[in-house]
């Protein structure tokens, strides 16, 4: 999904579970099973997560 600003949100199935593994358009990845928690984690951001190569 591409968002209105352009940034890119990609989510896979893994075949052969029942498991989503999301990249943001910031680069930080999630696995969920849930497809709800997965858009929730995504659009939280920056709330959600950090860019990759930052540290809190």
């Amino acid at each position: 999904m591409t968002s209105p600003t352009g940034e890119i949100y990609r989510i896979d199935w893994l075949p052969g579970t029942d498991v989503l593994h999301g990249t943001c358009h910031c680069g930080r990845e999630h696995t969920a099973q849930d497809p709800v928690e997965m858009w929730e984690w995504m659009l939280s951001h920056p709330q959600g997560h950090e860019p990759r190569g930052t540290s809190s």
